[in-house]
């Protein structure tokens, strides 16, 4: 791991680099004599540190194709790879769903903390604890209570 670290940092912005480093530790990891899960969650590690251009990414999957032909270890099927392919991009639309919930969620907070203060004055830390936990549904009711009462916490009351 230590190896593909130093290799991520010396190859940055250089995809052939990073390309032709990722192969040589895949290599590796064949030449270790590892039990084919160790390589699996080894590999995951490496992949995840040093990404790779679409184009190179393929690149990379036929060379393991080969290194897996010539140690007769079968390293992942390409049933595995659409698997895995399709686990990763439902993880990235789920993150990037959850970034823009949270982002969401901070301008909410931020504009509501604003309102607050300019309302009734400065926050204690409870008001502002209940504003970092707070659901995005709460923090719209809130908002819209903040005009129609004359206390903050009425505005915090649960109808």
């Amino acid at each position: 791991m230590t190896a593909a670290h130093l290799r991520t940092r010396q190859t940055k912005g250089d995809p052939q680099a990073r390309y032709r480093a990722k192969l040589a530790l895949v290599r590796s990891l064949y030449r270790q004599g590892w039990n084919r899960q160790r390589i699996l969650d080894l590999f995951a590690v490496i992949d995840w540190m040093m990404r790779l251009p679409e184009a190179l990414e393929q690149q990379l999957w036929q060379a393991i194709e080969t290194i897996e032909g010539e140690t007769k270890m079968r390293y992942v099927t390409s049933v595995e790879r659409l698997a895995i392919r399709r686990g990763m991009q439902q993880g990235l639309e789920q993150g990037l769903e959850q970034g823009r919930l949270e982002g969401k969620l901070e301008g909410k907070i931020e504009g509501l903390e604003r309102l607050l203060v300019k309302r009734f004055g400065p926050l204690d830390e409870a008001t502002r604890k209940r504003l970092d936990i707070a659901t995005l549904e709460q923090l719209n009711r809130w908002a819209d209570r903040i005009l129609d009462v004359s206390t903050i916490d009425a505005v915090f009351e649960e109808h």
